[in-house]
């Protein structure tokens, strides 16, 4: 049986737990307010690029002398997956979730006998997929955040990569593995093709591959100049990054919440344990006050 003193410092030890708990709750909810503003300020650039993308598109046969990001390599063997995880742990499942995901993609990928290549944005991610997969890691980017946030200067080192593997014939199609952000509770672990690029219609959604290139209303109402090959060559790669950065603002956000989420429960959790520790302690009290009085009249009786 524990002591008296063994409980008093079992529960001072989990109220300073709870303290530190607390703290990173108030910390993740100040940078969570941060993160969530950036990644709404980028959302109207992105659905604009994603319209503009449509319209551009909608002129454009697709063929074997189309851009290559658009109509890819005509192949499908090589496959290069962008995973996007936080570089610091203590938020819940956000990377485990994300990693599950990712482990079951390159597991499929395998057994349909195609080739499978790692980029890796973040620690954690990095971390957990080396154990198993080291081989297939290209290049990994960390501490990208950092006290300034995400800057799209930053994200365009990761683009210039992907660009220069692409051009060289590395892959053949692009995926990026990242968490959604919804909202503060909500984070859903999503796959995106980048590479070659689904198309979105003007309503945002992208079309399937085989039906690129059917854009009547849109090709109705614009006309472009110069054509519209010369400015998907240019559009294309903007475009890539934007979604990169989209997709990392997102996964911030997601990362401060998740971790503001986790934090409360671990301080909803230490608060149990306190008052579960104290009333312990105070039964184990109790009976050693019973027994000492025991002691006392029995003592007094023997005399």
């Amino acid at each position: 049986m524990p002591s008296l003193k063994d409980y008093r410092d079992r529960i001072q030890s989990v109220k300073s737990t709870r303290k530190i708990t607390s703290a990173m709750k108030m910390v993740a909810a100040s940078k969570l307010k941060k993160a969530q503003e950036a990644a709404e300020a980028s959302e109207p650039y992105a659905r604009a690029m994603r319209a503009m993308m449509a319209r551009v598109a909608a002129g454009v046969a697709i063929n074997d002398s189309g851009p290559r990001l658009l109509v890819g390599t005509g192949r499908d063997h090589a496959h290069l997956l962008v995973v996007v995880t936080a570089s610091r742990g203590l938020c819940g499942g956000f990377n485990s979730n994300l990693v599950r995901l990712a482990r079951k993609e390159i597991s499929r990928l395998q057994g349909e006998g195609k080739s499978v290549r790692l980029v890796c944005i973040g620690r954690k991610g990095r971390d957990a997929l080396r154990r198993d997969f080291e081989e297939l890691i290209v290049k990994s980017f960390v501490g990208l955040g950092g006290r300034e946030g995400i800057s799209f200067r930053k994200v365009d080192e990761i683009t210039r990569f992907i660009l220069a593997r692409f051009e060289e014939g590395q892959f053949d199609i692009c995926s990026l593995i990242h968490n959604q952000f919804k909202n503060v509770l909500v984070q859903i672990p999503s796959t995106q093709q980048l590479i070659p690029l689904p198309v979105p219609t003007e309503s945002g959604e992208p079309d399937a591959v085989a039906d690129r290139g059917q854009y009547s209303a849109a090709e109705q109402r614009y006309g472009f100049e110069p054509e519209e090959s010369i400015l998907l060559a240019q559009l294309l790669p903007k475009n890539l990054g934007a979604q990169l950065y989209q997709a990392l603002l997102d996964s911030a956000a997601g990362e401060q919440a998740a971790r503001m989420t986790a934090m409360d429960n671990a301080t909803s959790a230490a608060g149990d344990m306190i008052d579960d520790l104290t009333l312990q302690y105070n039964r184990e009290r109790q009976s050693v006050i019973t027994k000492e009085l025991i002691e006392v009249v029995s003592g007094a009786e023997a005399t």
